[in-house]
Formats: C-alpha cells, structure tokens, sequence
C-alpha cells in the first residue's frame, strides 16, 4: 500500500480600578476549586442493601462526578464487595446510564443496557435485555413472551418514539456506542473502580440528557440515572447459574430490586444563541475545542455580541484557508504554527494571540488480569517509533495468524517487548495471548503530529530506530517504514500507514481481506480516539461475518471481552481529561519520565522559544528537561488586519474572554477545563496586546504600518520568549531549562498569578502541582511594573458565542 501524505496544510481605565488592579497584583493568591474538587464536591456514595440470596449491605459505590455533566468520563469507586471470580462468574457490578423524569428513578424500559451480551465470556451469546435465559425468576410477571415468546424488557427512548422489537432491536444502540459496563470488577480486598462513559443528548439522543425539558411548569435541562445493580454467587432463584456462571440480566425482577440508583445533572444541550447575532466564523485547532466547547455557553449571552461557528480543522487547512480567503469563508483560525505572510495589500499584518495551553498525550486503557486496570505507564520515544511504524507483529496481523517474514523477529506487541517490559515492571510476566492492536492515531495532518515527529527525530535511539538500527534486543523498524526515511524528514504531519501485507480470512466459501487500517482504523479526530479507548474498543474490523438473505459476508468488529481491553491512542490531553484516560510519562531531553499535567505542560512552555515570527513559540521537544513534558502546545488564535473592522472587533472580544474569565480553571461550562493548563501571565498580557492590535489595526500603536514593532509582539519581545526566563510558567518560572524558575523536580511549584489588568480573580490548578498560597513572585512585579507603565484594558463586556463542539455545524 503506497503511502500517501497529507499536504493539508470596553474599554474603560480610571486611578480606582489601577489601584485596584495594583493591590491585588502584591496580595498572595487566593484559594480556588480546582475540577477535581469540583467533581468531588457532587460526588455521591450509595450503599447497597441484603437480598433474598446474597448480601450486598457492605457495598457502597461512590460516583464522584454528578453534577455539571457532558459527554465525559466519571469515576466510579467501591468498597465492601466480593471479589469477582475468574471469568466474571460470579461478584461483579453492571453499571447503565438512565433516563426518567419520576424522583424514584427510572424504570427498567428507560436504561441503555443489553447490547454488550454474556456470551462474549463463554457462553452462548445472549442479549442481556432477554429476561428469560439462564435462570426463571419466580418474581418476573411483567415481560413474560412479550414478543414472539422471547422474554424481554423492551427499551423506551426519551423522545417518545416507539420500543424496541426483541433483545437485539439495536434501533437506539448496540454494542458500537453503547456505555454500559456489564461487567465490573472488584479486587480481592474488596474494592474496585471503573471510569464511565457518561452520554448527554449530543452522543445518545435515546436518553437526552440535558435536553431542554418542561418540569414542574419549568423547562430544565433533562436529569438522567446511573443505576448500578450488584450481583453476588446465586442466580435469580437461588442457584449458582447454568455452567458455573451467572447468565441472567439485570433487569429481571429480583435483580432489579437491588439496583442502587444516582441522579445526574447535566449541563443544557442545545443552541441558546439568539438567531439575531452576527455570525463569525473561526476555524482550527482541535487543541482549542474542549475549551471552546466549554466557553460557548457564557459567552453567547450579551447584548449586540456576535455568534461564533467554530469548525475544528488542521492547522495548515486553516492557515491556508486565512490566507486565500474566499467569499463566507473563516477569517480567524486557531493554530500552532504561525501563520503565513499574506500576499501583499490583500490581508494586512498577521496578529497571534496565545489563548491555550495543552498538548499530545498516550492516553490508554489497560486492563490487568485478574488486578484491575493499569495506573501508569512509561514510554521512550523509541517505544513510541515502533508503535507509529507497525513494527509489531500484532501491527500487522490479527489473531493466532503467522506474522510476516519482514517483522516475525521482532515482539508480539508493546506489551511484549523487553524495552518496555523494563520500563513497566507490572508487565514482566504478562500473558502471552493477550495483545493490543497498534496504537490509534487520526488521520488528518496536524501541527501536533508534525511536533510528535520532531520529538522522535529529537531523540538519539528513535531516531536511529526509524533509520534502520535495531534495538538492544534486536527489534528492527518495519523496512516498510524504513522506506519513508522518517528519521529525517522534517515535514512528515502525518501518520502513515505503509505496510501493505494482507492477511485473508474465509467464511464459507467467501474470501475476505485485512490490513493494517481494519486493525486499527483511523480515527476521525482526537476526540475519537480518546472515546474509543475509553470504550476500549478500536473498531477493528478483522472478524469474518457470513452474510444473508443476499447480502455478502463482511468483516466486523468484535467487542474486547471484559477484563482483556487494551486500547492505546495519540489524544490532546483535553480529550484524554474529558474521558477519564490514563496518560503515560514519556521520557523528555535529559531522561526523566514526565506524565501532563498542568505543571509539566507549563515547564514545557518555558523551554520553548520563538519560532521564525517573534512572539509565536515554537514547540521544541529537544528542550525540554526536568519537569518538563515533552509535548506541550500554545494555541494561537490567529487573524490579518487586513479583516473587516466589525469582524476584528468581534474577534478582539473573543481573545479578551479566552484570555480572562476563559484561563479559570474548572468543570462548569464557561471555565477551563481539565487537560489545560492556565495561561502564564506573560501570555495573558500577550494576547490582550493582540486583542487591541487586532481591534484598532488602523490607528493602534504597533502597528507595522505605522512603523512600530512587530504584530504578533507582545511586552518582552526581542526574538526569545519571556516565557522562559524570571516570567516562565505562571510566575517565577515553571521548570524546564533556563531561566531562573521553580523546577518541578526540587519540589518548588510556581503560582498562577491574576489577570494582567486585575480584573479576574487569581486562578490556581491544584492538581497542577501549583500552590494556591505561594505569593506572586518575580511576576508579581513585572506586573506591576506593566500596570504602572501604561495601565490596562477593563474587563470587555459578554459576548455571544456559538460554535460546533466538533466538525462545521451551522447554527442559527
């Protein structure tokens, strides 16, 4: 297979508010609820109670999130249960996702479950909405035959339409995009944890969560369920179930019974912009859409605001599209790279206002056997090269299938290679059967692919990896790969998949055929890959299916059995946080394994300096050292002045809140969410600079037609970053090399000082590492030395905003 790349490329200021600004710049920082004590702060335990043949009155389940909900991942801990036999046979948790408008709960018909089924563990495959298979249970009266004499109870959609036909009608959901967890471990003492999918009405319309609905005379968003029913070592009457195992499901009656239940709250879904609102259309990034998605709601609220339509692209798509503008098209774009010089008299100068801070991640979810999922994971570049290259044998082949001459030297998988088997002591005896597919990717090309490359070329033992040197243990790079000379190729923004072997597989007398993109497909953006591994699910499509009543066999998917999902992916960390991932340490410049967090993603930012245009930094994985992780971003948002001065205006406004109200950190709609970390003070009063420059492009001073300095330059601008030196990190330096800031690594944590005008209050991420007590610092004074210089702009009124979560979605 013949690789083919991806070439997609108000304001007010007076003596109070200065000297208001002023005192708040030397008092120390004050406290603030980071998302992980926001969560907590919802968190919900319920317990359960003593049934007819097992005791669950030692149970509680915790759901730590319950409150402020989208589509997202929430922790869900236990204590007090049984351990669970081998091979799910007994003692395991079924968790759903409800929907109900009665306080008591929701009934039976309301809640997504059945399409995962039990056979996956062994038996004969059935529907666990089927009532009626393994075991009668005396209680049962309601759904006795209810349907061509199968016994089943039937689902009931929120929006009223019609329910379903038998216990495989997958008309609302099937085993693709259903969130249920049909089997939940708990550990040998007692306790367990699993990360839930929760869905709102954007990604399952059947439950509508956080729909607007009339209740009590008021509309509200839509509340929904999460029920958890516990099952011990008896079947539904009294036996220990059909082959030594418990088949029957949750929602028979005397199962049912012991359900515990959680209400949700979910944050609105649905369009609250008014129709009226100009609309502006932005393009970009999907480092900035988490955010983005979250700052919709508050900012699509005042008077006279305009109305965004946000459509997630490549950064080099976006460039270009700014560049070559075309009648309706975007004329702001979020970007890593700066953008190009526009052809002359036709754009005016270029503006880059940083607005977020985030990065790649692994994010991952393991399941250990008969121990629960794996916490932590280490990864070297290298490691990473031979994910990226197919160089395993489980790349390219599926199954109990002979790997091909080219690669049947090297490991099984990840997981089986000595390299990381050293890295990752919990793998030292790890079951030989039990692989991972590659490791999912997208397809588009990216800015941050394009750095995850520089980062593996940055690296002696990836880099030489990719030319053709085997590892220690005599691994070597897929020659398929070898051939693209990724080792040296600076423009590499993609990630190809070059191995051109077909594996064949027969169902009757038909034929079918595989390769390395039905083992683990493309994603369509971040976002997916994140949502897939959350579901631990690739979408490998390697199992032959026979067709019928005339329709050809096919290949499909086939759902991971509990207990053996293992799905790795390249996410932002923003997706990763929203869906509950694990995230791995990855090995920067001088050694040291550095997970993303707040802190880490800061230090990064510190080590980075400009790119070729002043004030835009230039991601550079090769600098960073310490405590700094080695796949950090700054998103920019970028725009010519050369841009209709209404649209500028509205522009400016939506910089000032990204820059502002938008760098709070938490879970609420209109903060930041997890998976960034706050803008360094420094960048704040970058992208406020940029705001005015872009703003009053004509008669604003700095404007390079009117001879003053650069567009994209902020205060300290000479070609190096300010962010690296006294102002690195949010205040006093956050790691990395040079400069004189608190390295992570000695145990200093730096403090994310307040807005640059004074006017938010102060944000902390304690999660971060960053200390809501520290006093200001170095930054404190350079703030006050700006305050003193000039003064500042107040905060801009609200602006409307409404934008797409994901791809171009018009709205009106």
């Amino acid at each position: 297979m013949t690789h083919v790349r991806h070439t997609r490329r108000r304001v007010v200021t007076g003596t109070a508010a200065l000297l208001a600004a002023l005192l708040a710049a030397l008092l120390p920082l004050p406290a603030t609820t980071s998302p992980a004590e926001a969560a907590a702060g919802s968190a919900v335990t319920v317990t359960g109670r003593k049934g007819p043949y097992d005791d669950f009155s030692k149970l509680k389940v915790t759901v730590h999130q319950t409150e402020q909900l989208r589509g997202q991942g929430v922790q869900i801990t236990w204590t007090g249960g049984r351990p669970t036999q081998d091979g799910f046979t007994y003692d395991y948790l079924q968790i759903m996702q409800c929907w109900g408008d009665d306080a008591a709960g929701p009934s039976r018909e309301q809640c997504q479950f059945g399409a995962q089924g039990n056979g996956g563990q062994g038996g004969n495959w059935t529907a666990l909405r089927q009532i009626g298979a393994g075991a009668t249970d005396p209680a049962e009266k309601e759904y006795v035959g209810n349907g061509s004499g199968e016994s089943y109870v039937p689902f009931r959609p929120a929006d009223g339409g019609p329910r379903t036909t038998g216990s495989r009608d997958w008309t609302y959901f099937s085993s693709i995009d259903s969130n249920e967890e049909p089997y939940a471990v708990t550990h040998a003492d007692g306790t367990g944890e699993f990360t839930f999918q929760m869905q709102s009405g954007q990604e399952a319309s059947q439950l509508g969560c956080g729909e607007p609905v009339k209740r009590s005379g008021r509309t509200g968003p839509r509340p929904c369920w999460l029920v958890v029913v516990p099952r011990g070592g008896h079947d539904v009457d009294g036996g220990t179930g059909s082959n030594h195992r418990l088949e029957t499901s949750p929602l028979t009656t005397s199962n049912w019974a012991q359900r515990l239940v959680v209400p949700l709250h979910f944050q609105p879904v649905g369009n609250t912009c008014p129709a009226d609102r100009a609309e502006r259309r932005v393009t970009g990034s999907e480092l900035v859409t988490e955010a983005i998605s979250s700052w919709q709601s508050t900012l699509c609220a005042g008077a006279g605001s305009a109305k965004f339509a946000f459509s997630q692209s490549g950064e080099a798509s976006a460039r270009d599209t700014l560049a070559r503008p075309t009648p309706g098209s975007p004329h702001l774009a979020f970007t890593v790279d700066p953008l190009p010089t526009p052809q002359e008299g036709t754009a005016g100068s270029a503006v880059h206002a940083p607005v977020a801070v985030s990065g790649l991640v692994v994010g991952f979810f393991v399941e250990m056997p008969d121990s629960g999922r794996l916490a932590s994971m280490r990864l070297t570049p290298r490691l990473l090269a031979k994910m990226l290259t197919s160089s395993y044998q489980k790349d390219v082949v599926s199954r109990s299938r002979t790997a091909p001459e080219h690669i049947k030297d090297n490991p099984l998988s990840l997981f089986h290679d000595e390299e990381f088997k050293q890295l990752n002591p919990a793998f030292k005896d790890w079951v030989p059967y039990l692989a991972p597919s590659s490791i999912m990717v997208q397809l588009e090309s990216s800015d941050t692919t394009a750095m995850l490359w520089k980062w593996l070329r940055s690296d002696t033992e990836a880099r030489q990896f990719l030319a053709g040197t085997p590892d220690p243990w005599g691994a070597k790079v897929n020659p398929y790969f070898k051939e693209l000379h990724l080792d040296t190729d600076t423009g590499v923004d993609d990630f190809p998949k070059a191995d051109p072997t077909r594996t064949t597989v027969t169902v009757g007398e038909e034929s079918l055929e595989y390769g390395t993109t039905e083992i683990a497909p493309y994603v369509q953006d971040m976002h997916e890959g994140a949502l897939r591994t959350r579901r631990g699910n690739t979408g490998s499509t390697t199992t032959a299916a026979a067709g019928g009543n005339g329709s050809p066999a096919k290949l499909v998917n086939t759902p991971p059995l509990a207990g053996q999902r293992m799905v790795l992916a390249i996410v932002d960390a923003a997706s990763a946080a929203r869906y509950g991932l694990q995230t791995a340490s990855l090995r920067n410049a001088d050694g040291t394994f550095v997970a993303p967090t707040p802190a880490s993603l800061l230090a990064g930012v510190a080590a980075m300096k400009d790119s070729s245009e002043p004030g835009v930094l230039a991601p550079d994985p090769a600098r960073a050292r310490g405590g700094a992780y080695p796949l950090a971003s700054v998103v920019y948002a970028g725009a010519y002045t050369g841009t209709p001065a209404a649209e500028r205006k509205d522009f400016a406004g939506l910089i000032r809140y990204a820059a502002r109200a938008g760098q709070t950190p938490g879970a609420a709609a209109g903060q930041l969410p997890p998976g960034y970390a706050p803008l360094p003070a420094a960048l704040r009063t970058r992208a406020l600079t940029a705001a005015d420059r872009l703003e009053h492009a004509k008669g604003a001073a700095g404007d390079p037609d009117k001879g003053g300095p650069a567009a994209s330059a902020g205060p300290g601008t000479s070609g190096g970053s300010e962010i690296s030196g006294g102002t690195a990190g949010t205040g006093g330096g956050a790691g990395g090399s040079g400069g004189d800031g608190a390295n992570p690594d000695t145990g200093d944590r730096p403090a994310n000082p307040a807005d640059p005008d004074g006017s938010d209050r102060q944000n902390t991420a304690h999660s971060g590492g960053l200390t809501p007590d520290t006093v200001l610092g170095v930054v404190r004074w350079v703030l006050i030395g700006v305050l003193l210089a000039g003064g500042v702009a107040g905060l801009s009124g609200p602006i409307a905003l409404r934008l797409s979560v994901r791809k171009s979605v018009r709205t009106g």
